[in-house]
């Protein structure tokens, strides 16, 4: 390998992109339209555009992605997190094209990516499991007879994907129906592919993972664990290595069925293993990601890994550097930076970041994907970067964590940093009986925390493609917006304000009206969620601003902004 196209956007292609300077290779960026300035795209060696505005256009587009790899030479790809890194066609298109696929091969996704299968895998080589269906499902009535069978609560989980995308927990028979459309609805939206199974839901369960790195030939090393379990909308907040408060035999237990796991289908590169540990001390297999996640930093602070090397190193058909688990030294922790506002629901807020300084000293490491002056884009995830510190102790880190986020100043969109403060404080979070589990953002703490001033609406120029003749011969140019004002219109004008209103229901956060959960010119009342919005790859719902008779203003698939307007409540 000597020149790598990096499938991605934002931190996580700002990581690949360091560790390919550092081993030597020649980095190829992709953008959006929105992303021809971004941060990864300053940074690469080489930077192609995509050629549209939407993650279906762009980063989720095989061809597109495969004509640049071919325009540009390069001869591998990595995929990164999230978009396509666990599509298995597009991995078997990349193959066939003749690149080196940096990650499992096609074979080893299909199987691990459908979650029916993983369950299969995981229940052959003795790995805990709760009761679960083990085909997906077809209807809300197949779920209603799970219910029946094992009791409430359950959880629909989409078959296809992750990151709490078409998860749903219910824990009413009332809910059922209502989840499991929402569930697929949201699976279809994410991952291309709606089916969901059901398995039974456990309360108050923490969520442990365990790393590791595979040759490709049936060998597998395990780098460490992690816990993830301060959640929302069962996407992770904060992470730590290693997992606290585990006892000998459940890291052995988690260990152990991890490698099984992976040995089985010959796993290569890295993954993770995924898993529930309940309050009687329970655990139960969740999935495996087959790819790098988010929170890798932690696992090499305590262990002094470089993850992204170590996938290129097997890529070249190597094996890993290391064969036994390293001995964890110290604790770590990463907090997810993402552009949300935890007081009004973790809606996500996009905006122009005007100031950033960043914490630094000892122990303390800045993954992110912005700088001053750039935009977070509603186009595409919240995540702006990542906080990672790490010291002797847990304790030590936990003090180190809170200078280094004192320290941190970001001006402009409302972010979770005043949240992670608040957590580092909470007697839950410190305490030695570890009581945080995934829900208890949702059940026990979002009740503590505030709002935050809403940032203005996002106006961004992006790109603008004008034909020009050079030469005798028309070419297209690929000119930022705020250049081209004039040019059969007026580029990058902020939109008026909205006129007030009393009876318009705006809406919170950009996104795509997915449904209406009151019909036209039935009454709600004040609070009552009335609509859905799939805003930032996240379902928001939008909730009445007063009583009256509702109104609809838009048709389902209308794409809005903050602030466009929905419906009209009439008094």
């Amino acid at each position: 390998m000597k020149k790598i196209l990096i499938a991605n956007r934002g931190e996580i292609a700002v990581r690949v992109i360091r560790a390919c300077t550092e081993a030597g290779y020649t980095s190829v960026a992709v953008y959006a339209d929105q992303d021809v300035d971004a941060l990864h795209v300053r940074m690469a060696d080489e930077a192609y555009g995509l050629g549209g505005t939407t993650a279906a256009e762009t980063y989720l587009s095989v061809p597109s992605l495969l004509d640049v790899a071919r325009r540009c030479g390069a001869d591998s790809v990595h995929p990164g997190y999230g978009f396509l890194s666990e599509d298995a066609e597009f991995a078997r298109a990349v193959e066939e094209a003749g690149l080196v696929w940096i990650g499992p091969g096609p074979e080893t996704i299909e199987a691990l990516g459908d979650k029916m299968t993983a369950r299969g895998i995981a229940r052959s080589v003795g790995a805990p499991l709760a009761p679960g269906t083990d085909r997906p499902i077809e209807d809300a009535e197949q779920a209603m007879a799970f219910v029946e069978e094992h009791g409430l609560p359950v959880v629909i989980k989409a078959s296809h994907g992750g990151g709490g995308r078409g998860l749903k927990v219910v824990r009413s028979v009332d809910e059922v129906a209502a989840a499991f459309e929402s569930a697929t609805r949201e699976a279809t939206a994410a991952f291309g592919r709606g089916e969901c199974f059901v398995e039974r839901f456990l309360e108050r369960p923490r969520h442990v993972e365990v790393q590791i790195l595979g040759d490709g030939d049936g060998g597998v090393v395990v780098v460490g664990d992690r816990d993830c379990s301060v959640q929302r909308r069962n996407q992770k907040l904060i992470e730590e290595a290693p997992a606290p408060g585990l006892t000998r035999a459940q890291r052995r237990e988690l260990h152990e069925s991890a490698r099984r796991i992976c040995e089985h289908v010959r796993y290569r590169g890295a993954g993770t293993v995924e898993y529930l540990l309940a309050e009687d001390g329970t655990l139960s297999f969740l999935e495996v990601n087959t790819r790098l996640q988010v929170e890798h930093p932690v696992t090499e602070a305590v262990t002094g890994t470089d993850l992204v090397r170590e996938q290129l190193r097997i890529a070249e058909g190597h094996a890993p550097s290391f064969s036994d688990t390293p001995e964890p030294v110290g604790h770590a922790f990463e907090f997810r930076i993402n552009a949300e506002d935890p007081g009004r629901g973790f809606l996500p807020s996009p905006g122009r970041v005007d100031a950033l300084r960043v914490p630094g000293g000892p122990g303390v490491r800045w993954d992110s994907g912005v700088e001053a002056g750039d935009t977070v884009q509603p186009a595409f995830d919240s995540l702006m970067a990542k906080l990672i510190v790490h010291d002797e102790s847990r304790d030590a880190a936990l003090a180190r964590a809170r200078r280094a986020l004192a320290e941190l100043v970001i001006d402009g969109p409302a972010t979770v940093v005043p949240f992670a403060r608040s957590v580092l404080d909470a007697p839950e979070f410190g305490s030695d009986d570890l009581s945080v589990h995934t829900q208890w953002i949702e059940t026990t703490y979002l009740s503590r925390v505030q709002p935050q001033m809403r940032p203005h609406p996002v106006v961004n120029p992006g790109l603008r493609r004008v034909p020009v003749e050079i030469d005798g011969k028309r070419v297209v140019l690929g000119l930022p917006g705020e250049l081209t004002a004039g040019f059969n219109g007026a580029a990058g004008v902020a939109p008026a304000e909205p006129e007030p209103e009393p009876s318009a229901l705006r809406a919170q956060v950009p996104g795509t009206l997915v449904r209406w959960l009151v019909d036209d010119g039935v009454e709600v009342t004040q609070g009552q969620p009335v609509a859905a919005l799939d805003a930032m790859k996240t379902e928001a719902q939008v909730l009445a601003h007063r009583s009256g008779t509702l109104r609809h203003g838009a048709d389902i698939g209308a794409v809005v902004g903050v602030d466009d307007v929905l419906a009209s409540i009439e008094t």
